[in-house]
């Protein structure tokens, strides 16, 4: 099963997803825009209206859907529109991009779960919700970025609190 997912930047959340057991595959990309074929510098310039996503290839008999947006939900602020934390632009905003109509419906599901739950505080959640578009993987410089790059700024900073928080929320899903 595939899931397509945007919360600031790809580095971030292909960093923490390739960390749970049922993940066979991340790629980082840009899709919800009008733009084709973009490129990260394209995409940065706020023109074609894409966002950095991740497509997430996954077995929801082993990790459901339900518990990745859970996951997707802890890792992000989902009530800051086009930002998280210091970056800001349309290509960073809160979206989740359903393939089926059971993932529309969890997905409905799982944002009234972390509304009601207050994870956020009292902010309303701004994610958007859409039916998947045409996903364009990003350029080959941004697969597995943190891995490779633990030591630059931005990865010790941003990246790894993410990982660390999303290793210690859901430790009982990672990999063995």
């Amino acid at each position: 099963m595939i899931a397509t997912l945007g919360g600031g930047c790809f580095w971030c959340l292909e960093a923490v997803f390739l960390e749970f057991e049922g993940v066979t595959a991340v790629q980082s990309g840009y899709a919800g825009g009008h733009t084709p074929n973009p490129t990260y510098r394209e995409v940065c310039a706020k023109n074609t209206g894409h966002a950095e996503v991740v497509q997430v290839a996954f077995d929801p008999e082993i990790l459901p859907y339900a518990e990745l947006l859970r996951i997707f939900f802890t890792i992000h602020d989902p009530t800051t529109p086009d930002r998280q934390g210091a970056d800001r632009g349309p290509q960073y905003r809160s979206i989740i991009l359903f393939h089926s109509s059971e993932q529309e419906e969890d997905a409905r599901t799982i944002m009234a779960e972390v509304q009601e739950a207050g994870w956020w505080g009292d902010a309303p959640l701004v994610t958007q919700l859409v039916p998947a578009s045409t996903f364009y993987p990003a350029e080959p410089e941004h697969d597995q970025y943190f891995a490779r790059n633990p030591s630059a700024p931005y990865c010790q900073f941003v990246v790894e609190p993410k990982v660390v928080k999303a290793r210690t929320s859901f430790a009982h899903r990672l990999r063995r």
